[in-house]
């Protein structure tokens, strides 16, 4: 079983200015796609 984990609000926000940056390396975008990509757990009805 894996663990879901959610991004938070300021880490979101930091992963998003990293990808608009052109200066910044393939790694850091790749991580901060990484980071973009986690979601909230789905709620049971």
């Amino acid at each position: 079983m894996t663990k879901q984990r959610k991004t938070s609000k300021s880490a979101a926000s930091a992963a998003s200015r990293v990808l608009k940056d052109g200066r910044t390396g393939k790694d850091s975008k790749k991580a901060a796609g990484s980071a973009l990509s986690q979601t909230a757990p789905k709620k049971k009805k």
